[in-house]
């Protein structure tokens, strides 16, 4: 079963590779994945590329890092946990008194066992992060005239990449389904692989269906920068075909299914999202976009405004082994990937089955000449295109039929007949 195969990938594979917003961890969790469905194409972006009001940051690799005591003893080494390093440290080889270390090394006092995730990608630092109980047991051991060697074997190259990858599956309808998951985070199952894993379930199951209505477009992209990026080479093209989507992340756990509409809630994905808990029966807590916190931020934009929505299990900042070494494959569970995999799914297939037209012509079309509207204006003749100009007032690729018969207060079985007569006179897509 494709849920078993992927997630014993993440486990044993994907899982203790170090990855960032760039370098060799994303290429090879691309890598790992493009073995396993051979269309998937990897993309680069040069470092210092313009993306909006971003640029694609300088590329960042890691070889090594620890810290060494008075007797040369690594107290804490990258290579135990890649989450014992601050992501994107600068290079360092030099020694510290404690305090000036201890400035240089987070904690969690309130979870004293968790490693905790912490990044700077975007100004020049370095850290370490350890367990509070480790960091206790380091005050409580070492003098304050104690000196330390601070070892960080690492790498920021200008003339580097930004690696996203991207599959399409092609349907029969240039409209377009995305799904969006991310690849940065290292060594985290639940706010990192579940969604890569449900992305990939995804693809094999629909790779398999013939005759796809709509295409279905997979994206594996760093967080933020990558949406960024993404959307700045690909917007038009996205927002022409587009007509629904979801942003995959924290979908593996067991302990509850949630979502975030899009900025309005008025989306065929909102709606799809909705029909997929109700047929399968399942509760589902709603967050508020105000909530936001991964790259529905970016597809929701002012001037971006893609209809895409995000499906969780628990939400990110929601449990309390996010960002931190806790969020491991206890939490994330075959079971619970299976569960958000069923409900990604159902939603998938309920976009793929709604008729989203889309009006081609700008302003009111001419419908006398087509013969929609008497040409002859007069008190009594002038309700007679009515439904044909409201419907074409809400084909505007956000709505599916079901939506614009409610909308225009008409049957689904009279909004179906005005939909192919227009279709039939090309007035819309």
């Amino acid at each position: 079963m494709s849920v078993k195969k992927y997630y014993l990938l993440a486990k044993h594979s994907l899982f203790l590779i170090c990855r960032s917003l760039t370098g060799d961890g994303i290429r090879k969790t691309l890598k790992i994945i493009k073995k396993e469905f051979p269309k998937l194409k990897i993309h680069e972006i040069p470092s210092g590329t313009k993306v909006f009001d971003w640029n694609v940051p300088l590329e960042w690799n890691i070889k090594d890092a620890y810290i060494l005591d008075k007797n040369n003893k690594k107290i804490v080494d990258f290579k135990n946990n890649n989450l014992h390093l601050v992501g994107y440290s600068i290079p360092v080889n030099k020694f510290f008194s404690k305090k000036k270390l201890f400035n240089h090394i987070y904690s969690l006092p309130k979870q004293p066992k968790a490693i905790p995730y912490i990044t700077s990608y975007y100004k020049k630092y370095w850290g370490f992060c350890v367990s509070h109980s480790k960091k206790l047991q380091f005050d409580k051991n070492y003098k304050n005239s104690d000196k330390f060697k601070v070892v960080i074997k690492s790498n920021l190259n200008s003339k580097g990449h930004l690696n996203y990858g991207e599959l399409i599956l092609n349907g029969k309808s240039k409209q377009e389904i995305l799904i969006s998951t991310n690849v940065c985070h290292p060594s985290m199952a639940n706010n990192e692989l579940s969604g890569p894993i449900v992305s990939m379930c995804l693809i094999n199951h629909f790779a398999k269906i013939k005759n796809l209505e709509k295409t279905i477009r997979f994206i594996f992209i760093p967080e933020t920068i990558g949406s960024i990026t993404y959307l700045s080479k690909n917007l038009p093209y996205l927002k022409a075909n587009v007509v629904g989507g979801f942003n995959l992340s924290c979908i593996g756990d067991e302990r509850q299914y949630s979502c975030m509409f899009s900025k309005y809630e008025n989306t065929p994905s909102d709606r799809a999202i909705v029909e997929a808990y109700n047929k399968l029966k399942i509760k589902f807590k709603r967050y508020s976009f105000l909530e936001r916190g991964s790259d529905e931020r970016q597809y929701n934009s002012p001037g971006i405004d893609l209809p895409i929505a995000s499906i969780f299990r628990t939400m990110y900042g929601k449990y309390p082994e996010y960002h931190t070494s806790h969020d491991n494959f206890n939490l994330v569970t075959e079971k619970g990937i299976k569960g958000g995999f069923n409900v990604v799914k159902e939603a998938i297939k309920i976009l793929n089955k709604k008729i989203i037209p889309k009006n081609r012509i700008l302003c009111e079309p001419q419908m006398g000449k087509r013969s929609l509207h008497a040409t002859l204006s007069t008190k009594s003749n002038k309700k007679s295109a009515r439904h044909y100009i409201n419907f074409l007032q809400y084909a505007d690729g956000k709505n599916d039929l079901k939506k614009i018969s409610e909308l225009i207060k008409i049957s689904y079985k009279k909004t179906f007949k005005i939909y192919n007569i227009l279709t039939k006179y090309k007035l819309i897509t």
